[in-house]
């Protein structure tokens, strides 16, 4: 019988955490419906409002309308299910938009991309559970350290996200490169000894999620027999009828191959990963013209960016697969069909 998974007093059913994509691939409909099943449904604040009206003109105001509404809609979707916020550090926008999923009832905000120094500032004085991305036991060291010296606290759970993880990436390619299952296998030991250190600190348990290219109930018993609490799921969830996202971008995922899968530059220079299409091969010729920026990440210049990643994830999401830009995990090409919320969590569950 696989445990449930207590974050502070807060408890899902199951261990499993959905995890955040932008842009629109998870919002209120999949989030809440995880949330639902047992599982934590997570939403992802990156551009969350680029169907909003007036979004071109103004669209901080309309990620932050986005985002209250969104986890108050996922909320009531949710049923006593637990509800989260995924909100990048490298988000130009990135204090207010945890202070709007604060404000909405956000049970849980998961932060990374950047290490999320500021976060529990942001969130003090809520019963919103925090929770920073790491890739390393250094970075997991320096996060922890930090929060204890400036905050006096710690986290409530840590996401280790690994080498197969889909979108912008903790690594760097020659790292990616050298990548392998054992010595990633190692890293997580020395993670989990990390944090077990700062629970004793605090006198706490910190669970510990692990994150990238989990897609069967195989890879949930292995992570959970390295000694982790949680894993956290992407990928598998794109893939089912709740998902927020196009029909044609699921079945990009449903048809993609291993050999599909590409690992890209995005324009503030971090390794993503990626499906192969017509507009990464435009991309690698010459650069597309910005004709407008949304302000989305801090250390995006137009001036010299090679596209927009807004743009290329609107047309995306939208159904425009082939001239927008497509992340997914390494394991994308073992999905090969439509689910639903529900039967992804029954197979990663039994």
């Amino acid at each position: 019988m696989m445990k449930e998974l207590k974050i502070g007093a807060k408890t899902a059913r199951f261990p499993i955490i959905q995890g955040g994509m932008g842009v629109g691939v998870s919002r209120s409909r999949l989030a809440g419906a995880v949330a639902a099943e047992g599982g934590i449904g997570v939403i992802s604040t990156a551009q969350i409002g680029y169907d909003e009206p007036g979004f071109a003109q103004d669209s901080k105001a309309c990620n932050l309308n986005a985002i209250e509404k969104h986890v108050k809609k996922a909320k009531s979707q949710a049923k006593d299910g637990l509800v989260g916020v995924n909100i990048m550090v490298a988000l130009k926008d990135y204090a207010e938009h945890v202070k709007a999923a604060v404000r909405a009832g956000a049970d849980v905000i998961i932060s990374g991309a950047g290490l999320p120094a500021a976060l529990p500032g942001l969130v003090a004085g809520s019963d919103t559970k925090i929770a920073p991305i790491v890739s390393t036991e250094k970075a997991a060291h320096v996060i922890l350290k930090l929060w204890e010296r400036r905050f006096q606290r710690t986290a409530d759970f840590i996401v280790i996200e690994g080498p197969k993880a889909g979108g912008h990436l903790g690594f760097s390619r020659e790292e990616l490169a050298q990548a392998d299952d054992l010595h990633y296998d190692l890293e997580i030991k020395r993670i989990l000894e990390t944090v077990k250190e700062y629970g004793w600190k605090f006198g706490q348990k910190i669970p510990v999620i692990v994150a990238g290219g989990i897609v069967s109930r195989e890879d949930v018993s292995h992570v959970l027999d390295l000694g982790a609490d949680g894993v956290q799921v992407a990928s598998r969830f794109v893939a089912t009828e709740e998902c927020d996202a196009d029909e044609a971008y699921k079945q990009a995922y449903i048809q993609a191959k291993e050999s599909d899968v590409s690992i890209i530059e995005s324009p503030v220079g971090m390794p993503g990963r990626a499906l192969k299409n017509a507009f990464l091969e435009q991309v690698k010729q010459k650069h597309m013209e910005i004709g407008r920026c949304y302000g989305c990440l801090a250390r995006c210049n137009p001036a010299k960016s090679p596209y927009c990643i807004t743009d290329a994830l609107i047309r995306a999401v939208k159904g425009d697969v082939e001239h927008g830009l497509v992340f997914c995990g390494a394991n994308v090409g073992s999905i090969g069909r439509m689910s639903t919320v529900r039967e992804v969590m029954q197979e990663l569950t039994v």
